[in-house]
């Protein structure tokens, strides 16, 4: 045999995938794990052994052998018998028999030789003692095969980012594999291919980049083999990776501003120039994944050369919700400018991009003099005045200042020290020296210059007197009133000379000599303290200073000059000229320093006017290699000057030689610099106007620094800049501040161009990068200078934002123009700013149409340089596009029904406003409100609005849904009607248009109602009927109560707590009578099925006193309980009056039963005063009273002390006879009597006519029994009796009880309600009813009313018992015959319902002959089966050991062995026969006595026999019948239409009649009585078959085909013979036969011929000699058809009938033979009519 071929298992734990073969019997196998199969060892029958052998590498031809061992683990000695491989691949050369003893092992070769390429299978089985076991062999195929992963999850990657893992996949085979994965974007493998070694694994690297947030799921196919193999198997496995989009967040902890700020923004404040201030954000990622992000400068077209912000972040990472901070540095340069730059933050991946604003300000120092004149007063020649004055710097940056003066000695005035610094808001106090060397007055107006401001000047004053020489004293007020004259270029008058004389010069009015100037110049003086130092620094050489201020009174020619480097032996010298521009003769006189390397000669002498003269200044140098630089002063001064007195004093002025040298000689190495240069940069404004710069050059060597401006580099450039001063000297330590000016041009680099500045007259140098270049204003507008409006509602506005931004490197002011015409339609805010460098501004524009068109408005945006308001202003336009249009609403429901709402609650809705139009929609909302109710009367102006809008005003958007959220809050019970209606709104705010209704919404404000549907007893009142509980419980005005408004005081406390409002603020109060019952009985309980039919749940409670109380403190308490508390105490304490549950929630429709108890404990009568509270509702006070009477004492409980009858027609002859309860709730009969008196009063009071007759004024009632009272009323007029009749208890208390009737005129013919029947007729169901807790049977009606019937009529109804029960456990039902009264019949009696089962039972009401208002209660008891058969076999058993107890008896004696002996031992001898009394052995027992030891026998023999089982207590089920009987003159009349659906009976019911009947009732005292007993039963059962049969017949069925198409024929003389010819006529209306079929039965028997026997019954008139057998087959027939409907109708209750089915189609046969058929049966027919016909015509 074959050995089979097969995988390996599916299912085995560890299988490797399979892969899918083409072509070739290719296997994936597991290696790995079938070779650890195989090399495990199990254990099984006490044997250790492999489970399986598996050969794997094999080839054909050839014999492959593998051991398989056997080893006995037992303690027994094992025998196996062996069973060999069944095939001959697999041979093996061993006993049948093995025997191993323990411990012992044995080795069984097996061979396999293979005949061809497949998998071969097979088995060894060994049997044992103990059971048996099989050895698999197995020999496969070697092939390829890998293990995979079956899934690899990626981490969770942003978009546009990538993540990555690994995974593992091996060879399992023994073959070399080739593998090459295949995989597309967004996932990655690393390494694709590759070649594996059996067993060798390879690590595969996944890379996920996904580019959309979405969840990727990707097969990655494997295809593996040998390398060249065509036919490759595959393997795949599942990638998985879920993209996010990332998401940053900027969070700056120190902004304060957020919420004004339309941005991010980082404000530095102002900081120093020169310092630098950090701060810093946080990047915070919210996003699930690792977010990627770049920082980088926004790009603006602004030709920064260097920013002045700097971020130490440009890109990081951000893991899920973490923050990293960066830090942005702020290092202004240029003082009093503002910096912006934004930051742009780019998440890669992510769809916003974030900008942070980044801006400072930068501050200068603020230095300032205590003192701007220091007047040191005349000085003896030789000697010396020191003056301190204060430069204090009120800034926050450190000031640096340098004095323009030498103070080295080459001047008369020195300051220390000539240079430094000062801290912010600090101040340095300088020495001031003044140490003349000739006798002149001295004046210098000296220059403070500071780094990065304007420079400061300080006016020193002062006059030198010789012995030979005293010139005028100069004081400060002679400075003051030169400066206010020479402003004004006037000359003194009397100076006039013989130049004044030509008109060459002239004199002021205080006699100053001024030059003679145009008058074009005689304007003020508006020179900047940049132009007066540079002035003063220049002189004449500035070529700029003569068309901005008037000329110098005196200049020197060159101001600078440099000497170079010379030998010992030999000087060098360089001329200065000296010019005055005056008009007088001027003194010159040089300050001459001692040991100084330059002289001036001549030292001093006289210019004439406007004359020019040259001094030389020479060069000595005492010390040899080294550097030297001084600053060289001439005062000149009126040569006439100190010959006016009592004259204004011209000061003298001062002219200024900067000179400079070294003495190395040649070959001799210079001093090496080393120096500073801040900033290396200057930024001109790019304005063409004359700006300045400051920047400080500081020696930091210990050596001195000499600098020179090198020219040779780029001379035009270099000469386009002025630098004061260019040359100088700088000791070690110190610094010289350098004062550039320029005007940029267009033309200048864009990059600047370098200065040098050559160092100690060596090749070195400093660069200066100077950027000097006009740039034309630039601002932007966002989106191509256009900006779109979307459509906007005529006569409403519109906003959109609109960015502009400055791309220069200047400040800007801007300005928009609007035309007039456009003004009404478009204005934006603001309208007019400022914008820094690179500062971006949002514009809010308004739009507003005017009509319904498109609008193009061109604004202009005029923008203007901050520095210079009077330039040229430029000028852009943005073209404003909008259209208008005209916006509707409406509401997506034109009605909105919210439904019912508890009133004083509230309830949120939403009207979702829906905006079709193309433009957003303002709007204002109002309501109306509308009361539906017609019988509601309200004023709609003090009517509270019931619907409140959350918001009225708003605004939809073009095309989309707004939800207008409402709160309805209903004040009362009422149907609301809202009309929600808008208006338009007008950009002002204005209504614009009418109101226009939007939708209308409609709610109900109900009250929580509450309903009694159902009532039931147990206990001791588990015989009242449900009528008389209804009236009791006075269950009528509760439900009407419960159902009608509570009133505002009710409404005080809206749930039931202890606050609530206490009984006397109540108006509803209401009786609940427990009736009563005996001492010590059973607790009388009562059930009441609440229902809650509205919408709304409903929390009721009942609170009784204790409940409503209110906890009061100790000290409000009196400790003193009146009467009524106590007894209330005394009733809740013992629980006489108990409620469960107390409290409880209803929801809609839903029904719970609450249960009333009252104990019997205490004997009289019991009140409690309780509270039913429905939560948000009505408050009803319940007066809980019940009675408990003495055993022995006679009580009649009446139901109510008043009785209404039921409404007589005036002139009934026939008047209805009535009924009254009275019910015996004591434990003693009662004997009661009506009193006749007022009877007999009444009567005689109505012309003697009856009006109230009691049938039975007296009787007994017997205990627990209701008895009823007969009466009839028969009113003269129509009016309402009232009568007030005492009923009489015997031995008992009379009671007066209120009777009511109303007397009716006769009533028309074919009125709706012929007769007043509100006594008899039940309440319609409007609920589903359910059962109550612990109720097993269920009655499907509980009360049945027929209305109003003729008299001697019968009546049907159907009703169902269905048990209910969950339980096994059977019921046994049995309707009590004495609890109806013979009108009454029901079938079945009695029977067993199994749970789920229902019985249709049959009600049969036959009315008397007298008419009658009929009110029973028929009571079915319903006995559970287990409980009853539990009784009978008590009652069995006890019957059994009472009769055994009866007929056992035990005698005891003492002489024990003699009566054996006599009893046994001897045998009577038969006594002979003899006369007279027998004779008797012993003595005849005493006879049995009434003493008092034969009742304690008695007692004791009674207590020893077992007492009798009580039958189990049944459950009562009352059904309540209702009708009311008229007699047939009456009712045919009135109710002719209803005569036919009733069915007389001829056999009636006859009651006792009455004395005042007048009508006789012998009407059916002829008619036939009907079958009864086995003899009905054969006739119907007989007719039931019959008529099956017929039926069945299919030949009657052919005949009903033609049966329609037949005319019935009448034949008098066939109807003739019902009638009587001598029958004298009658004033009783003809008996007719009724049917009593219900409404059901009428849908389902609609079919019946109308014509049938019923019909021709009907229309018959009967007679007194009317054959009898005429109205049994009516009888039956009726039996017969009651019986079928029964049937239809419970196998429709048992789901074996559908009565609402469509009716089946029967297929008819083919058209000709149904023809054919047709005509033979209209021919027979006809030959039966002719056949009849033919004696009549004879």
């Amino acid at each position: 045999m074959f050995a089979e071929a097969r995988g390996p298992e599916p299912l085995a734990p560890g299988a490797p995938w399979k892969p899918s073969t083409r072509g070739k019997d290719k296997r994936q196998r597991g290696g790995k794990y079938q070779r650890q199969a195989s090399s495990q060892r199990s254990c099984l029958l006490g044997l250790e052994l492999k489970p399986e052998l598996v050969w794997e590498d094999w080839d054909l031809g050839r014999e492959f052998t593998q051991t398989l061992v056997l080893k006995n683990i037992h303690r027994k000695l094992q025998k196996l018998h062996v069973r060999p491989p069944a095939s001959k691949f697999f041979t093996t050369f061993i006993p049948e028999i093995i025997v191993l003893s323990p411990g012992t092992s044995f080795s069984m070769p097996i061979c396999f030789r293979p005949l061809q390429r497949c998998e071969y299978e097979d088995s060894i089985e060994f049997q044992g003692k103990d059971g048996s076991l099989q050895v698999c062999l197995r020999a496969i195929i070697p092939c390829h095969a890998l293990e995979v992963p079956d899934s690899v999850l990626l981490p969770l990657c942003a978009v546009q980012n990538s993540s990555n893992t690994n995974f593992l996949f091996k060879n399992v085979s023994k073959l070399q594999t080739c593998f090459q994965w295949k995989c597309t974007a967004p996932f990655q493998l690393s390494p694709e291919q590759g070649l594996l070694k059996p067993g060798q694994e390879c690590r595969v690297t996944v890379v996920f980049r996904p580019e959309e947030a979405l969840v990727y799921q990707q097969q990655a196919n494997c295809t593996f083999g040998e390398e060249g193999d065509e036919e490759e198997s595959c393997c795949s496995v599942l990638l998985q990776g879920l993209a996010k989009y990332p998401c940053l967040q900027l969070r700056n902890p120190g902004s304060k501003d957020e919420k004004k700020q339309c941005g991010p923004e980082l404000h530095f404040g102002s900081v120093a120039v020169g310092q630098s201030l950090q701060k810093h954000f946080d990047i915070f990622n919210p996003s699930p994944v690792t977010a990627s992000f770049s920082i980088s400068r926004l790009s603006s077209g602004v030709h920064l050369l260097e920013s002045e912000f700097g971020c130490d972040m440009t890109r990081g990472k951000v893991a899920p919700g973490g923050s990293l901070r960066a830090l942005v540095t702020y290092t202004p340069a240029v003082v009093d400018s503002v910096s912006v730059e934004y930051l742009s933050l780019k998440c890669r991946g992510a769809l916003n991009k974030t900008l942070l604003k980044l801006i400072g300000n930068c501050v200068g120092p603020k230095v300032s003099l205590s003192s701007s004149v220091l007047d040191f007063g005349c000085v003896e020649e030789g000697g010396a005045v020191v003056q301190t004055v204060e430069l204090v710097n009120s800034g926050p940056v450190e000031a640096f200042y340098q004095w323009d003066l030498d103070c080295t000695g080459n001047s008369v005035f020195s300051i220390q020290p000539a240079s430094g610094t000062v801290c912010p808001h600090t101040h340095t106090t300088l020495k001031a020296v003044y140490r003349p060397t000739q006798p002149i007055a001295h004046h210098r107006r000296v220059t403070c210059i500071i780094l990065h401001r304007d420079p400061i000047f300080l006016d020193l004053i002062g006059t030198c007197h010789s012995a030979l020489r005293q010139p005028v004293i100069l004081k400060p007020e002679h400075l003051v009133l030169y400066k206010l004259h020479w402003y004004r270029r006037h000359d003194p008058p009397d100076t006039l000379t013989a130049t004044q004389q030509e008109k060459e010069v002239h004199l002021d009015q205080q006699g100053v000599i001024c030059p003679v100037e145009d008058k074009s110049h005689q304007e003020p003086d508006k020179r900047t303290p940049m132009e007066e130092y540079y002035q003063s620094c220049l002189g004449c050489m500035d070529p700029l200073s003569c068309s901005a201020v008037s000329s110098p009174h005196v200049s020197v020619v060159p101001s600078e000059l440099l000497f170079h480097h010379k030998t010992s032996s030999s000087t060098s010298s360089q001329p200065v000229s000296i010019t005055n521009h005056t008009r007088g003769t001027l003194s010159l006189v040089w300050t001459a320093a001692q040991d100084s390397p330059f002289t001036v000669s001549p030292s001093s002498c006289d210019l004439a006017p406007l004359k020019s003269t040259s001094f030389r200044v020479t060069y000595d140098p005492k010390q040899l290699n080294t550097l030297h630089g001084a600053q060289l002063e001439c005062f000149a001064f009126y040569k006439d000057n100190h010959q006016i007195e009592g004259r204004l004093l011209c000061p003298p002025w001062c002219v200024t030689v900067r000179v400079t040298g070294h003495s190395f000689q040649p070959g001799k190495e210079h001093f090496i610099p080393c120096c500073s240069l801040q900033p290396p940069q200057v930024v001109f404004p790019a304005l063409r106007v004359l700006s300045y710069r400051t920047v400080l050059l500081q020696n930091r060597g210990d050596l001195p620094l000499g600098f020179c401006l090198d020219h040779s580099s780029n001379p035009a450039l270099a000469e386009s800049v002025s630098v004061v001063p260019t040359c100088g000297l700088i000791q070690p330590g110190k610094h010289q501040i350098l004062t550039l000016r320029t005007t940029p041009t267009e033309d200048s680099p864009k990059q600047g161009f370098s200065l040098h500045l050559q160092l100690n007259a060596t090749k070195q140098t400093k660069e200066l990068i100077v950027v000097s270049v006009v740039e034309k204003l630039c601002v932007s507008l966002e989106g191509d200078n256009s900006l779109y409006f979307q459509p906007t509602s005529v006569g409403s506005r519109t906003q959109r934002s609109h960015h502009i931004r400055n791309l220069s490197r200047l400040p800007l002011r801007f300005q928009w123009s609007i035309p007039e015409p456009d003004q009404e339609l478009i204005f934006v805010e603001p309208d007019a700013g400022e914008l820094h460098p690179n500062e971006s501004s949002i514009q809010t524009w308004s739009f507003s149409p005017l009509g319904e068109k498109t609008y193009t408005l061109k604004p202009t945006l005029t923008f203007w340089p901050t520095q210079t308001p009077g330039c040229s202003k430029s000028h852009l336009t943005l073209e404003v596009v909008g259209s208008g249009s005209k916006g509707v609403i409406e509401a997506e429901k034109a009605v909105l029904e919210v439904g019912e709402i508890l009133v004083g609650s509230c309830r949120a809705i939403q009207v979702p406003l829906v905006n079709n139009s193309p433009c957003s929609v303002s709007f204002c909302l109002s309501v109306q409100q509308i009361l539906l109710d017609e019988d509601l009367t309200y004023d709609p102006g003090t009517e509270p609005k019931a619907l409140q809008l959350d918001c009225e005003r708003g605004t939809i958007v073009s095309r989309s849904t707004m939800l207008l959220r409402s709160t309805v809050r209903p004040h009362r019970r009422a149907q609301y009607l809202w009309t929600i209606s808008y208006q338009m709104l007008n950009a002002t705010g204005f209504v614009s248009s009418p109101p226009q209704a939007v939708c209308e919404v409609r709610a109900k404000g109900v009250f929580p109602t509450l309903q009694v549907i159902d009532v039931c007893s147990g206990g001791s009142v588990g015989r009242l009927s449900k009528v008389h509980l209804w009236k009791l419980f006075s269950l009528d005005s509760l439900n009407e109560h419960i159902l009608s408004d509570p009133s505002p005081a009710e409404l005080t406390y809206r749930t039931p707590t202890k606050d609530s409002s206490p009984p006397v603020f109540t108006k509803a109060r209401l009786d609940f009578n427990f009736s009563g019952t005996p001492m010590n009985s059973e607790p009388s309980i009562f059930m009441l099925m609440f229902h809650n039919p509205g919408s709304i749940p409903v929390d009721w409670a009942f609170l009784f006193p204790v409940d409503q109380q209110i906890e009061l403190e100790f000290w409000a308490e009196t400790g003193e309980l009146s009467s009524t508390e106590l007894y209330q105490m005394k009733v809740q304490d013992n629980h006489l009056f108990s409620i469960s549950p107390r409290s409880g929630t209803l929801l809609p429709g839903q029904q719970r039963a609450v249960h009333f108890t009252y104990s019997h404990d205490f004997v009289g009568t019991d009140r409690l005063p309780v509270m039913l509270k429905l939560s948000y509702g009505r408050e009803i006070s319940l007066n809980f009273q019940g009675l408990t009477a003495e055993k022995d004492t006679p009580y009649l409980h009446f139901a109510s002390k008043q009785h209404v009858f039921t409404s007589v027609t005036i002139g009934d002859c026939t008047p209805p006879k009535q009924v009254y309860e009275l019910h015996n709730c004591g434990a003693v009969p009662v004997r009661y009597e009506v009193d006749t008196a007022v009877l007999s009063q009444l009567k005689v009071d109505n012309f003697n006519h009856p009006v109230l007759v009691c049938l039975n004024p007296e009787g007994e009632v017997l205990p627990g029994k209701t008895a009823m009272l007969e009466w009839i009323f028969s009113p003269l007029e129509a009016k309402v009796y009232h009568m007030s009749i005492p009923i009489h208890v015997q031995d008992g208390d009379s009671t007066l009880v209120r009777f009511e009737g109303c007397g009716f005129d006769s009533p028309t013919l074919g009125s709706t309600n012929p007769f007043n029947c509100s006594g008899t007729k039940a309440s319609e169901p409007c609920v589903k009813r359910v059962p109550f807790p612990g109720q097993v049977v269920f009655l499907s009606e509980d009360s049945v009313s027929l209305g109003n019937i003729p008299v001697c009529s019968r009546s049907s109804r159907l009703l169902f018992l269905t048990n209910v029960s969950h339980t096994d456990s059977s019921v046994h039902y049995e309707w009590d015959k004495q609890s109806y009264q013979q009108v009454v019949q029901i079938h079945p009696e009695q029977g067993v319902l199994c749970p789920g089962e229902s019985a249709l039972c049959v009600l049969t009401f036959t009315s008397t002959d007298y008419p009658t208002c009929y009110q029973l209660d028929v009571i079915c008891q319903v006995i559970q089966e287990a409980a009853l058969n539990r009784y009978r076999d008590a009652s069995q058993r006890w019957e059994e050991e009472k009769k055994r107890q009866r007929d056992e008896f035990t005698i005891k004696d003492n002489n024990l062995t003699e009566s054996r002996r006599l009893l046994i031992d001897k045998e009577p001898a038969a006594a002979p026969v003899r006369k007279g009394p027998p004779l008797r052995k012993y003595k005849t027992l005493p006879p049995i006595c009434a003493s008092g030891s034969c009742e304690r026998r008695a007692q004791r023999e009674t207590a020893k026999s077992p007492r009798c089982p009580e039958p189990p207590r049944p459950a009562l089920l009352h059904l309540g019948v209702t009708a009311h009987s008229h007699g047939l003159l009456e009712y045919l009349p009135h109710l002719a239409d209803q005569s036919n659906e009733h069915y007389r009976c001829f056999q009636s019911v006859k009651p006792q009649q009455p004395e005042t009947s007048s009508l006789s009732t012998s009407s059916s005292a002829g008619l036939p009585s009907t079958t009864h007993g086995a003899e009905r039963d054969i006739t119907m059962h007989a007719l039931t078959s019959l008529l099956r049969g017929v039926l069945d017949d299919p030949a009657f069925t052919h005949s009903m085909i033609t049966l329609p198409s037949k005319l019935i024929t009448k034949r008098p003389q066939e109807t003739s013979s019902f009638h009587c010819p001598t029958s004298p006529p009658r004033l009783t209306p003809k008996p007719q036969v009724l049917s009593s079929r219900t409404a059901e039965q009428k849908q389902q028997h609609s079919t019946v011929d109308s014509e049938g026997t019923a019909g021709r019954l009907r229309n018959q008139l009967p007679t007194q000699n009317t054959p009898l057998t005429e109205h049994a087959p009516a009888n039956m027939s009726e039996d017969v058809l009651l019986n079928t409907l029964q049937n239809l109708m419970m196998e429709a209750v048992r789901g074996e009938l559908v009565l609402t089915a469509h009716p089946r189609t029967v297929m008819l046969p083919p058209v000709f033979t149904r023809t054919r058929k047709m005509y033979k049966a209209m021919a027979e027919e006809g030959e039966i009519m002719r056949n009849r016909t033919e004696p009549a015509g004879i």
